[in-house]
């Protein structure tokens, strides 16, 4: 069904490499590649002399190095963190100590909704706990420095705290996990939530940035066009869901059984949540039925 989407997954970074995207813009590839992180982490530069960095990494002292290195001689202004997966925001602290410079980002990593009773988060594991920033940015907060401005971009779905953040001066957006060229993102409760993924995706799809910088894989070029192909994607996904509902599954596996050909083995829990975040939005808004709160392992039926 991703076949609806115009993926994009050719990308010439080289892990360590320090390359420059435009007069403002350089990026640094983490050597972390996987099934969630395709070739790996990117950490962004903006600015020259005087400058940002977005989104540290993991905490990999190889990345944190290159990292530095990239910097050398210059300023660093700000770090600025999208979201607190363990593959984005970890490298923070050894940044700061080697710099200075403040912290933004939206806040500390949260759960999109309260837990249900005896509900535990699968992916509280990749949740990076550790990180608070210095400065809590909300949307439309402006952080600026020497010939550059990051706008920051509220975008809750991937999880409860992601912050895209647009540099004015080039019309692009630094669009972290939420809108990537190379996959969908991994909607996944109660780290993220459907609902949010989707109005997020709305609310970018009304601003007039014309190039995204995501953090893992190469740009999104067209990023409109892309971002009307991801829902377009997640509406067929939703009815995909239904008709199985109506047809008798009652299960998430059944369900993913059903749904997805194909699907690399490790992709598999991803999928499941995935399903539930679809049926959890669809529960909330009266479509579906659940017996208790919606969970991954209860049964759904059509409302």
């Amino acid at each position: 069904m991703a076949d609806d989407i115009p993926f994009e997954r050719e990308d010439a970074a080289v892990p360590g490499r320090v390359e420059t995207l435009s007069p403002l813009i350089r990026r640094i590839l983490c050597d972390n590649p996987g099934p969630f992180t395709f070739k790996g982490t990117v950490t962004y530069v903006v600015g020259t002399g005087r400058v940002a960095i977005i989104d540290p990494g993991p905490d990999d002292p190889r990345h944190v190095a290159a990292v530095l290195e990239a910097v050398k001689g210059e300023t660093v202004e700000a770090i600025l963190v999208t979201h607190t997966h363990r593959d984005h925001s970890p490298a923070t602290p050894a940044i700061k100590a080697a710099t200075g410079a403040p912290v933004y980002a939206e806040g500390p990593h949260r759960a999109a909704r309260p837990l249900n009773l005896g509900e535990t988060n699968v992916l509280d594991a990749s949740g990076d706990r550790d990180f608070t920033p210095d400065i809590a940015v909300k949307d439309g907060d402006v952080v600026t420095g020497t010939g550059w401005t990051l706008e920051s971009v509220f975008t809750p779905g991937h999880t409860a705290n992601h912050m895209a953040f647009a540099l004015r001066e080039e019309q692009t957006l630094f669009s972290g996990d939420h809108v990537m060229a190379w996959s969908t993102s991994i909607v996944a409760p109660p780290d993220g939530a459907m609902g949010d993924y989707m109005a997020s995706l709305d609310k970018l799809r009304a601003r007039d940035e014309t190039l995204f910088w995501p953090g893992h894989g190469g740009p999104v070029k067209e990023p409109a066009k892309f971002m009307r192909a991801l829902a377009h994607h997640r509406r067929l996904r939703e009815a995909a869901i239904m008709k199985r509902l109506g047809l008798g599954d009652r299960h998430i596996p059944d369900i993913v059984a059903a749904i997805y050909e194909g699907l690399d083995p490790r992709l598999k829990s991803a999928a499941g949540l995935s399903v539930f975040a679809h049926l959890e939005d669809l529960v909330g808004r009266g479509l579906v039925a659940s017996d208790g709160p919606a969970s991954l392992t209860g049964a759904f039926r059509p409302a």
